[in-house]
């Protein structure tokens, strides 16, 4: 990577791939997020801070971001990009460079759901021309193509009849009902003047005009009862449209389809091993995304309590199992588009969303990508119920709440139960959460499952430990630097030192309970206090 000096900068261009900021006492991080997220989108470029932006430039030197390493990491956590800074000094003056690189192929970068653009000096949204071109990068949608030879007596009338209940039940549109087949289909741009797309093929073609021209878009059920080598104990191929398709695999999957029976007091569950809702988001997301240009079928295998979905092609470009909640780039957009017409898909690019918010909801393990490589993906949906305890949290806290939950919030639920990390990009939601009871502060910075879970769970002991579990940890903590430098005495700033993520008030309560306990005493006041072992002479 090419060595900065501040000499260069001075001379460069400020435009699309460099902004220049004056910054001298403080910065907003929103805003360097929306700026870094504009240049990725522009290219990449850098952001500079301490230099004023019109020439002849200046360095005014900047005190923002006084942990640049910890502003790094929270631009990469936003914009999903490897951002990198540069710390330069000139004339004593501190000149902060972040370095932000291009947008991945086929993929605009967005910041909290805007993709932000450079229009002039201005942050505005990209445009949707700009967008347009940027999806066009990975490939043309293979489903808006015309399929040659496709004719409207290929396409089943009963699976467009279908489409048509659906989507007048999802707009309101009665008018809709009154349509031809070929205006219905127009509409819904699977008819175009050239012709019919595939992705009418794929959607309400017959099982003949599916073997004739597209035979690998099929979908494959099979189930297994264990787990050995072998034919399946009941297979089943739906070569024909996906609306023909849907509710009888979803049939086939509910014959043998369990009920885990919770009660806690009067309050009973029955919980199904294969949740309907995540089941059809994972087979739809299978559908409009695999690649129809390489062999090979989508695969729905279902174990006892495990459902596996393989579908052929890796994940599109810019798009990882890391990254998949934060970024939709669908494969085949026209199909895409006709399934979020009707309903099929609930919330536009947010199925992925919707499969990580049940399984939590219900206590089960996180869909799973392990398998998945270049040219295939598998998602793993687990049926076993993980913790009946946080399921009976989760339904006390109200349906109604539950359904203004967002993705984020399961995942900071999620994360504490077992014992993990809060997620950077989740933080935001622990206000909330706080408010509503579900999660408790036990320290700061940590957090744990709030009281009603341990209660549920019969773990009244490990709520009080875990709740006061680092407060003695902290005063041992402050004990032991005391003890190991009583020659000369501990001052305050090594004790933020020593408790780093504690104030200054909290430090002096510590060290007030330790000297009520005549563990340690203080000599001097203010800056020149020392405090020593055990009880002053």
């Amino acid at each position: 990577m090419k060595t900065l000096n501040v000499i260069h900068l001075l001379e460069a261009k400020e435009g699309e791939n460099v902004e220049f900021k004056s910054a001298r006492n403080h910065y907003e991080f929103d805003n360097l997020v929306k700026y870094a997220c504009a240049i990725a989108n522009h290219g990449g470029g850098m952001v500079v801070l301490g230099i004023t932006d019109k020439r002849p430039r200046q360095v005014l030197g900047t005190r923002a971001f006084d942990q640049p390493e910890r502003t790094r990491k929270g631009l990469a956590d936003r914009l999903g990009l490897r951002v990198d800074f540069d710390l330069l000094e000139h004339e004593g003056k501190r000149v902060l460079v972040f370095r932000i690189p291009s947008r991945p192929v086929g993929v605009p970068v967005h910041a909290d759901g805007i993709v932000w653009w450079r229009d002039g000096d201005s942050l505005v949204k990209m445009p949707m021309d700009v967008m347009r071109g940027i999806f066009a990068e990975s490939g043309h949608d293979f489903s808006a193509d015309v399929c040659t030879g496709l004719e409207i007596g290929d396409l089943d009338p009963a699976a467009i009849e279908l489409f048509r209940r659906r989507w007048v039940e999802k707009s309101g549109r009665a008018e809709l009902a009154t349509l031809s087949h070929e205006q219905l289909l127009t509409d819904c741009e699977a008819l175009t003047r050239k012709g019919l797309t595939y992705a009418a093929l794929i959607l309400f073609g017959t099982r003949e005009a599916m073997g004739r021209l597209l035979a690998q878009a099929e979908v494959i059920f099979e189930y297994r009862s264990v787990e050995a080598a072998g034919p399946a104990q009941q297979r089943e191929e739906f070569r024909q449209g996906v609306f023909l398709s849907l509710d009888r695999l979803w049939e086939l999957i509910n014959l043998r389809n369990d009920k885990q029976h919770f009660q806690d007091g009067l309050f009973v569950m029955d919980v199904p091993t294969f949740d309907e809702r995540a089941v059809r988001e994972a087979v739809l997301n299978a559908v409009s995304h695999r690649d129809y240009q390489l062999g090979g079928s989508v695969f729905v295998r279902q174990f006892t309590h495990r459902l596996e979905i393989d579908s052929p092609g890796g994940f599109p470009p810019g798009i990882t199992p890391e990254n998949v909640l934060d970024r939709q780039l669908p494969r085949n957009r026209r199909m895409a588009d006709i399934f979020s017409k009707c309903g099929l898909v609930e919330r536009a690019g947010q199925g992925m969303n919707l499969m990580f918010e049940q399984s939590i909801r219900q206590a089960k393990a996180l869909p799973d990508f392990r398998g998945t490589d270049d040219m295939h993906v598998r998602v793993t949906l687990e049926g076993i119920v993980q913790d009946k305890n946080l399921l009976v949290m989760m339904e006390k806290v109200g349906r109604e709440t539950l359904e203004t939950f967002s993705t984020a919030d399961f995942l900071v639920v999620n994360a504490l139960r077992l014992g993990h990390p809060i997620p950077e990009s989740c933080k935001d939601r622990v206000p909330r959460l706080l408010d509503l009871g579900v999660i408790e502060r036990a320290s700061r910075g940590r957090y744990l499952l709030g009281r009603r879970y341990h209660r549920d769970a019969g773990k009244k002991g490990t709520y009080t430990r875990k709740k006061g579990l680092d407060r003695e940890t902290n005063k041992e903590l402050l004990l032991k630097h005391i003890r190991e430098n009583e020659a000369e005495g501990s001052k305050m700033g090594e004790f933020r030192q020593v408790l780093p993520a504690l104030t200054r008030g909290q430090v002096q309560t510590l060290l007030r309970e330790l000297a009520k306990d005549d563990k340690v005493h203080v000599v001097g006041t203010t800056s020149a206090a020392r405090w020593y072992p055990g009880v002053a002479s």
